[in-house]
């Protein structure tokens, strides 16, 4: 008879990819290096993200990764649902450890001139999802209604008492831990911002918003999140409003962006134990600059802005956006990294 065969020893098993920071950005313009920068190319070339490792399940097709200090990059693509889809992958993939892990979102959005100005980075202390409402067209609402937005669970604008935040509808809004924001806030609040004359000249328009008038500046400021660009101070009367609703008066509205309630969406979901565990969600950072104004100013209609501004390359902050983007968040991020003996097990 034939010897029996010898057992195949087991393939080695290659540890995760140890993760300490997750970079998050939404978009890049055109290559990671040597043009025009987006949201990540900043990352890619000065933190730096040298090393590439394919995502070819992903809307970029590539994460970054600093293996000195295991900082991993990623762009989602633009909105909500690539948002999604590109953090779930990202949490799902065996190659990396990201139990310990802390997300920064870092990237660009439009701003309130009741509360800042472009150029401006605002620490969101809430989350508010500006995306699930019944919505009437505003030539049909009752005359008593202040706009066409409902909650999907109700029947007229901000009726009390307020429907369930979390619900079979929709998560309507998120508390980003309170000391963490501060912290970041405070590590940062002295970081000098990229200014310029067309930024100064961008401003100056907006005559009776003394907050718009200002110098850029490092700010905590709440962000409503939604897949429809909208523009035009009746918008933005509404965006205050719905801010305040579903956080009781807790959230000021300041900036406007499209992805940041899938981001929490997801880590939550994937941080509950029964779904695995995967993450923490309270280590979670989100930094929006202010690269456009979200309405025009006093004598300039919706409409015209809405011509002036409607590619990222025509915001009137985009150089001095993505610049702050990474000018405030580079330090938290590698503060982290460079002191995760302490990181690791405490949260600021």
């Amino acid at each position: 008879m034939p010897a029996p065969a010898l057992a195949q020893p087991p393939a080695a098993v290659r540890a995760p990819i140890p993760v300490r920071v997750v970079v998050v950005t939404t978009f890049e313009l055109g290559a990671d290096t040597g043009d025009l920068p987006g949201e990540f190319q900043n990352w890619v070339e000065r933190f730096p993200l040298s090393q590439k490792i394919p995502a070819p399940a992903t809307y970029h097709e590539v994460l970054r990764y600093n293996p000195e200090l295991h900082v991993l990059g990623m762009v989602s693509g633009e909105g909500p649902t690539r948002m999604a889809a590109a953090m779930t992958s990202l949490i799902l993939d065996p190659r990396f450890d990201l139990s310990h892990a802390y997300f920064i979102l870092a990237g660009i959005a439009g701003i309130d001139p009741h509360a800042g100005t472009v150029g401006s980075a605002a620490w969101a202390r809430y989350v508010v999802n500006g995306g699930a409402a019944h919505f009437i067209d505003p030539r049909q609402v009752p005359a008593d209604w202040p706009d066409g937005f409902t909650p999907v669970q109700g029947d007229r604008p901000y009726q009390q008492p307020r429907p369930p935040v979390h619900s079979i509808a929709a998560d309507m809004a998120y508390a980003l831990r309170p000391s963490l924001v501060q912290w970041a806030y405070r590590l940062t609040r002295n970081t000098p911002l990229p200014d310029s004359p067309a930024l100064k000249k961008q401003r100056q328009r907006y005559v009776g918003f003394p907050r718009a008038q200002e110098q850029p500046e490092v700010m905590l400021g709440d962000t409503i999140s939604g897949e429809t660009f909208w523009v035009g101070s009746l918008m933005n009367g509404w965006a205050e409003r719905w801010v305040a609703y579903w956080t009781g008066g807790a959230a000021r509205m300041v900036t406007t962006a499209e992805e940041d309630i899938a981001l929490c969406q997801v880590l939550h979901q994937q941080g509950d134990l029964q779904a695995g565990g995967h993450v923490d969600p309270k280590r979670l950072l989100i930094l929006r600059t202010a690269s456009n104004f979200d309405m025009p100013p006093q004598g300039v209609s919706a409409a015209s802005m809405l011509a002036e501004e409607s590619h990222e390359e025509g915001m009137s902050g985009l150089k001095a956006s993505t610049t702050a983007a990474y000018e405030v968040a580079s330090p938290v991020v590698r503060e982290l990294a460079t002191h995760w003996a302490h990181y690791e097990k405490t949260v600021p």
